[in-house]
């Protein structure tokens, strides 16, 4: 379900995540597969997508790389398969995601780990009103 909240992507970034877990079993043809290589590019993270193999047809399970694109997936016939996948990948389908787009992007929307404005008193008392 998280798949549909960019947000909590979003949010994975800005805590500077490496990889998000991803593990459904709602799986409709090619939508969270196509979601899932939305958000590993949006956000310049990998994204692991485990699905159940009956939907392997349509939406094998797999690694999106920080670029968008599939690294590694499994069979479309829904035999047994492990991907692996080496996340320090700084010459290949990441290197480019991770070193310019994540860094550029984090600089643009201010949402880096340091951007944070933890001495606004709004975010220190969120139980106070608003003015």
């Amino acid at each position: 379900m998280e798949i549909h909240y960019p947000e909590l992507f979003a949010e994975y970034e800005a805590l500077d995540v490496d990889c998000v877990l991803l593990s459904t079993t709602g799986v409709r043809p090619g939508n969270v597969a196509a979601q899932t290589l939305g958000h590993a590019a949006s956000n310049s993270y990998w994204v692991s997508l485990a699905v159940p193999t009956e939907h392997a047809e349509t939406t094998p399970s797999g690694v999106a790389a920080p670029n968008g694109e599939w690294h590694q997936q499994c069979p479309a016939d829904g035999s047994p398969a492990v991907v692996v996948v080496d996340l320090d990948d700084r010459c290949g389908l990441a290197a480019e995601a991770v070193n310019h787009a994540r860094p550029w992007r984090r600089q643009t929307r201010g949402t880096g780990p340091d951007d944070r404005c933890s001495s606004d008193p709004r975010s220190e008392n969120r139980a106070a009103g608003f003015s």
